[in-house]
């Protein structure tokens, strides 16, 4: 690629993300001042009331063809499968906890990150396909892998099963052709609407009070949930003979870094916070930086 053409990407991207960077920030000035932060409870309010809220209103209101939401949501459970594979396998090897760290290095960040760089890379008909993407990882991140993170936990707490109940009841109600009234929609959009900034939020103060130890073995979590989901993407793509178009953009979609949501849930879990958020940092700053060449290679080398 011309060199005018890697400055054009990162500077789109770099705009995407200032939203992000932005709300993240005021929770990073929240740490760096030692105030008092509630991390409890804004975990406890973003996983258990938030998140379902959010699940439900995405399930109810996103447009998508039937095959097309086959196609898409057979190729992303298969990929999930091989990367949750190939990451206990990774884990195992260099002696870090399977089942608390998993989750991280399977779940790439498919919702304020992977939606926007589908669409830059792909226009609207990208988008679609990563919505599809999304909504098949989310379902899959805060029911299995939820159970996974607290099953391999140190801290006696339930996980939250209003995100099952809530996909379950939305699931139903779309099968069965019923459409939610419009109060309950925009309710559970409104209260959904608080899961990002949430953990955003936490994330910024995690990661200016994280430890060296932390940035030390998230660097390592990280650089696994990067190469783990690069493998599972093209070995998804090879399999299954997927169409161009969605071939690049699930290869994109599997390459995104550390979810936002995984280091929340490490961090109510468990003990491994300052691992998870070091991976959220790690792998965001990677995917950044290699993020015109992951679109070029996505596209076939003709962007």
């Amino acid at each position: 690629m011309r060199g005018e053409v890697w400055l054009g990407v990162y500077v789109q991207v770099a705009t995407l993300l200032l939203p992000v960077v932005c709300c993240a920030g005021v929770g990073a000035v929240w740490g760096v001042r030692k105030h008092t932060y509630p991390a409890e409870f804004v975990a406890m309010l973003a996983t258990v009331v938030s998140t379902p809220a959010l699940v439900f209103h995405t399930l109810m209101t996103t447009r998508l063809d039937n095959s097309q939401l086959f196609e898409v949501g057979s190729a992303t459970l298969l990929g999930l499968g091989v990367a949750a594979a190939l990451s206990a396998i990774a884990l195992r090897s260099l002696k870090m906890p399977a089942q608390a760290l998993g989750p991280s290095a399977t779940f790439p960040n498919a919702g304020n990150l992977g939606l926007p760089i589908a669409q830059l890379a792909f226009g609207d008909t990208g988008l679609a396909v990563a919505i599809a993407f999304f909504a098949v990882t989310s379902v899959a991140q805060h029911t299995l892998g939820v159970w996974v993170t607290s099953r391999g936990g140190n801290r006696s707490q339930p996980w939250p099963k209003g995100v099952v109940i809530a996909c379950l009841l939305a699931v139903a109600l779309r099968f069965a052709g019923v459409a939610a009234p419009a109060p309950v929609l925009e309710s559970a959009r409104l209260v959904g609407s608080l899961a990002v900034p949430l953990m955003l939020l936490s994330l910024g103060y995690a990661l200016v009070t994280v430890s060296r130890a932390g940035i030390r073995q998230g660097a390592v979590l990280g650089a696994m949930r990067l190469v783990v989901g690069l493998a599972a993407g093209a070995l998804v793509i090879h399999l299954l003979h997927l169409p161009p178009l969605i071939a690049g953009v699930l290869t994109l979609q599997f390459a995104m870094p550390v979810a936002v949501v995984s280091s929340i849930y490490v961090q109510r879990f468990s003990t491994y916070g300052d691992v998870a958020a070091g991976a959220v940092l790690v792998s965001t700053a990677a995917f950044i930086l290699l993020c015109p060449l992951l679109i070029w290679l996505a596209d076939g080398g003709r962007f």
